[in-house]
């Protein structure tokens, strides 16, 4: 998977929490942030899981 940098503007009071959460996970704040991201879309619907695609292909050969 190729990752693209971007910039971030966030309140403090979020960024605060966002980094005692990934403290508590043992995560980065990046990889906290990737994590929320990653359970949004994926709950939402707009993110494909990856898992069950690999499922799918096992199940076809």
């Amino acid at each position: 998977m190729q990752k693209k940098s971007f910039i971030i503007r966030i309140d403090r009071d979020k960024l605060s929490a966002i980094e005692k959460w990934a403290s508590d996970e043992f995560r980065s704040t990046n990889g906290q942030i990737e994590w929320i991201l990653d359970q949004a879309l994926r709950k939402s619907g707009r993110l494909r899981d990856k898992r069950n695609k690999t499922d799918q292909n096992k199940d076809e050969k």
